[in-house]
Protein backbone atom coordinates (compact mmCIF):
# COMPACT_ATOMS: atom_id res chain seq x y z
CA UNK A 1 0.00 0.00 0.00
CA UNK A 2 1.31 3.45 -0.83
CA UNK A 3 2.18 5.98 1.83
CA UNK A 4 -0.45 8.37 0.46
CA UNK A 5 -3.19 5.77 1.05
CA UNK A 6 -1.95 5.05 4.57
CA UNK A 7 -1.85 8.74 5.40
CA UNK A 8 -5.33 9.31 3.97
CA UNK A 9 -7.05 6.49 5.86
CA UNK A 10 -4.83 6.41 8.92
CA UNK A 11 -4.94 2.60 8.80
CA UNK A 12 -2.99 -0.14 7.14
CA UNK A 13 -5.84 -1.64 5.12
CA UNK A 14 -6.62 -2.40 1.51
CA UNK A 15 -9.40 -0.60 -0.35
CA UNK A 16 -11.63 -3.66 0.12
CA UNK A 17 -10.87 -3.89 3.85
CA UNK A 18 -11.61 -0.19 4.20
CA UNK A 19 -14.89 -0.62 2.31
CA UNK A 20 -15.85 -3.53 4.60
CA UNK A 21 -15.10 -1.46 7.71
CA UNK A 22 -16.90 1.60 6.40
CA UNK A 23 -19.90 -0.52 5.39
CA UNK A 24 -20.18 -1.96 8.91
CA UNK A 25 -19.95 1.51 10.45
CA UNK A 26 -22.51 2.92 8.02
CA UNK A 27 -25.01 0.16 8.70
CA UNK A 28 -24.76 0.76 12.45
CA UNK A 29 -25.44 4.46 11.87
CA UNK A 30 -28.35 3.72 9.55
CA UNK A 31 -29.95 1.42 12.13
CA UNK A 32 -30.23 4.30 14.58
CA UNK A 33 -31.72 6.69 12.01
CA UNK A 34 -34.05 4.01 10.58
CA UNK A 35 -35.51 3.27 13.98
CA UNK A 36 -36.32 6.91 14.60
CA UNK A 37 -37.82 7.59 11.18
CA UNK A 38 -39.86 4.39 11.18
CA UNK A 39 -41.40 5.10 14.59
CA UNK A 40 -42.18 8.68 13.59
CA UNK A 41 -43.58 7.61 10.23
CA UNK A 42 -45.78 4.92 11.82
CA UNK A 43 -47.16 7.47 14.25
CA UNK A 44 -47.84 9.92 11.43
CA UNK A 45 -49.75 7.30 9.46
CA UNK A 46 -52.20 6.83 12.33
CA UNK A 47 -53.06 10.52 12.75
CA UNK A 48 -55.37 10.67 9.73
CA UNK A 49 -57.57 7.96 11.29
CA UNK A 50 -58.23 9.87 14.52
CA UNK A 51 -61.39 11.92 15.06
CA UNK A 52 -59.33 15.05 15.70
CA UNK A 53 -57.97 15.00 12.13
CA UNK A 54 -61.34 16.13 10.76
CA UNK A 55 -61.18 19.20 13.02
CA UNK A 56 -57.83 20.37 11.69
CA UNK A 57 -57.71 23.50 9.57
CA UNK A 58 -56.54 23.50 5.96
CA UNK A 59 -53.07 24.71 6.94
CA UNK A 60 -52.61 21.92 9.50
CA UNK A 61 -53.85 19.32 7.01
CA UNK A 62 -51.37 20.61 4.43
CA UNK A 63 -48.55 20.46 6.98
CA UNK A 64 -49.63 16.92 7.85
CA UNK A 65 -49.60 15.78 4.20
CA UNK A 66 -46.17 17.35 3.63
CA UNK A 67 -44.91 15.70 6.81
CA UNK A 68 -46.14 12.25 5.77
CA UNK A 69 -44.55 12.58 2.33
CA UNK A 70 -41.27 13.73 3.89
CA UNK A 71 -41.41 10.80 6.32
CA UNK A 72 -41.99 8.37 3.47
CA UNK A 73 -39.08 9.85 1.52
CA UNK A 74 -36.79 9.70 4.58
CA UNK A 75 -37.78 6.09 5.18
CA UNK A 76 -36.97 5.23 1.57
CA UNK A 77 -33.58 6.94 1.67
CA UNK A 78 -32.59 5.33 4.98
CA UNK A 79 -33.66 1.84 3.89
CA UNK A 80 -32.03 2.36 0.48
CA UNK A 81 -28.52 1.31 1.59
CA UNK A 82 -29.84 -2.12 2.57
CA UNK A 83 -31.40 -2.66 -0.84
CA UNK A 84 -28.31 -1.28 -2.56
CA UNK A 85 -26.08 -3.69 -0.69
CA UNK A 86 -28.33 -6.64 -1.41
CA UNK A 87 -28.52 -5.91 -5.14
CA UNK A 88 -24.79 -5.30 -5.67
CA UNK A 89 -23.48 -7.90 -3.22
CA UNK A 90 -20.85 -10.14 -4.79
CA UNK A 91 -20.21 -7.78 -7.72
CA UNK A 92 -16.85 -6.60 -6.33
CA UNK A 93 -17.96 -2.97 -6.19
CA UNK A 94 -18.22 -2.51 -2.44
CA UNK A 95 -16.20 0.74 -2.35
CA UNK A 96 -18.67 2.32 -4.80
CA UNK A 97 -21.62 0.82 -2.94
CA UNK A 98 -20.36 2.37 0.29
CA UNK A 99 -20.13 5.77 -1.42
CA UNK A 100 -23.70 5.57 -2.72
CA UNK A 101 -25.06 4.17 0.54
CA UNK A 102 -23.38 7.03 2.37
CA UNK A 103 -25.01 9.54 0.03
CA UNK A 104 -28.42 7.93 0.53
CA UNK A 105 -27.92 8.05 4.29
CA UNK A 106 -27.03 11.75 4.17
CA UNK A 107 -30.13 12.49 2.06
CA UNK A 108 -32.16 10.42 4.53
CA UNK A 109 -30.85 12.49 7.43
CA UNK A 110 -31.76 15.74 5.67
CA UNK A 111 -35.24 14.37 4.95
CA UNK A 112 -35.53 13.19 8.56
CA UNK A 113 -34.64 16.71 9.69
CA UNK A 114 -37.40 18.10 7.45
CA UNK A 115 -39.87 15.47 8.71
CA UNK A 116 -39.12 16.22 12.34
CA UNK A 117 -39.35 19.95 11.70
CA UNK A 118 -42.75 19.73 10.04
CA UNK A 119 -43.97 17.24 12.68
CA UNK A 120 -42.97 19.61 15.44
CA UNK A 121 -44.61 22.53 13.64
CA UNK A 122 -47.84 20.56 13.24
CA UNK A 123 -47.94 19.36 16.84
CA UNK A 124 -47.21 22.78 18.31
CA UNK A 125 -49.73 24.51 16.02
CA UNK A 126 -52.42 22.08 17.18
CA UNK A 127 -51.33 22.21 20.83
CA UNK A 128 -51.22 26.02 21.07
CA UNK A 129 -52.31 29.08 19.15
CA UNK A 130 -49.46 31.23 20.41
CA UNK A 131 -47.20 33.17 18.09
CA UNK A 132 -44.08 31.69 19.65
CA UNK A 133 -44.51 28.36 17.82
CA UNK A 134 -42.30 29.37 14.86
CA UNK A 135 -39.61 30.49 17.30
CA UNK A 136 -39.74 27.19 19.19
CA UNK A 137 -39.53 25.23 15.95
CA UNK A 138 -36.67 27.41 14.70
CA UNK A 139 -34.81 26.86 17.98
CA UNK A 140 -35.19 23.09 17.75
CA UNK A 141 -34.17 23.08 14.08
CA UNK A 142 -31.10 25.14 14.96
CA UNK A 143 -30.26 22.57 17.64
CA UNK A 144 -30.64 19.71 15.14
CA UNK A 145 -28.44 21.54 12.63
CA UNK A 146 -25.75 22.08 15.26
CA UNK A 147 -25.85 18.46 16.47
CA UNK A 148 -26.20 16.76 13.11
CA UNK A 149 -24.17 18.95 10.76
CA UNK A 150 -22.27 21.89 12.32
CA UNK A 151 -20.52 19.97 15.10
CA UNK A 152 -19.49 17.06 12.82
CA UNK A 153 -18.30 19.50 10.16
CA UNK A 154 -16.38 21.54 12.71
CA UNK A 155 -14.81 18.39 14.20
CA UNK A 156 -13.87 17.15 10.74
CA UNK A 157 -12.36 20.50 9.80
CA UNK A 158 -10.60 21.01 13.14
CA UNK A 159 -9.12 17.57 13.65
CA UNK A 160 -8.45 16.25 10.14
CA UNK A 161 -4.74 16.05 9.48
CA UNK A 162 -3.52 18.10 6.55
CA UNK A 163 -0.35 16.06 6.06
Amino acid sequence: MSQATERRTGRDETEEERADRMWSELIQEVRVAQMGVQILFAFLLTVVFTPTYADLGDTEKTIYIVTVVLGAAATGALIGPVSLHRLVSGRRIKPRAVEWASRLTFVGLVLLLATMTSSLLLILRVATDDGYVPWLVAGVVLWYLICWFVLPWWTRHRYTSRD
